[in-house]
């Protein structure tokens, strides 16, 4: 007797889901709003998020250069080269022209300069501003502890431009930088602050 009333009241669960589906009809709209807004293929961070500043830096793409969203240290984000390690970013660092490219050069285990040192550096105009173009090869201890990159080079500027101190870095695989080196140089001469 019970397994008949087990098998009966699965019979009317089984076949109760059987029944034809019914339409449904939307019979209510909403007004559009702001948040209506069709998406933007390829936003920059900016455009994203209502919250973000616009970068106090301008520059243009280069081509073959694949633009990352910038981060909370990297106000222009960039991607180079074959391997896909190349990295370019510009930056508003901490400390002065001095301690930056000091710091540039210990993540290659280069010795570090004094002001002597520091004035023997190429010079080079980056945003109406003098500033030093600093390059270095080996292995690159990169910043956080990071796994350290054999056969890596970098080259950019650091500058003091109105009273921040502004880098434009290249990082990557050596043959790779040595490559890309005139099309950065041309980048951060055209690199401008923000009206």
């Amino acid at each position: 007797m019970k397994c008949r009333a087990v098998y009966l009241l699965a019979s009317v669960v089984i076949f109760s889901g059987c029944k034809e589906k019914k339409e449904i009809t939307v019979t209510e709209i909403r007004a559009a709003t702001t948040r209506d807004v069709a998406p933007k293929l390829f936003a920059t961070s900016d455009e994203r998020f209502r919250d973000a500043k616009p970068s106090p830096v301008k520059g243009e793409t280069p081509d073959g250069w694949l633009v990352l969203p910038a981060s909370q240290f990297r106000l222009l984000n960039y991607r180079f080269g074959e391997s896909g390690m190349g990295e370019v970013w510009v930056s508003l660092a901490q400390g002065s022209v001095l301690d930056n490219v000091n710091r540039w050069l210990k993540q290659f285990g280069a010795s570090p300069v004094d002001q002597a040192g520091l004035e023997k550096l190429p010079q080079f105009s980056l945003a109406g501003s003098d500033g030093v173009w600093v390059t270095a090869e080996g292995d690159y201890a990169g910043p956080m502890n990071a796994p350290v990159k054999p056969g890596f080079a970098v080259a950019g500027v650091v500058a003091s431009v109105g009273g921040q101190i502004l880098t434009v870095k290249m990082v990557g695989p050596k043959a790779e930088v040595e490559a890309a080196k005139p099309v950065l140089e041309t980048y951060a001469k055209n690199l401008r602050m923000a009206e």
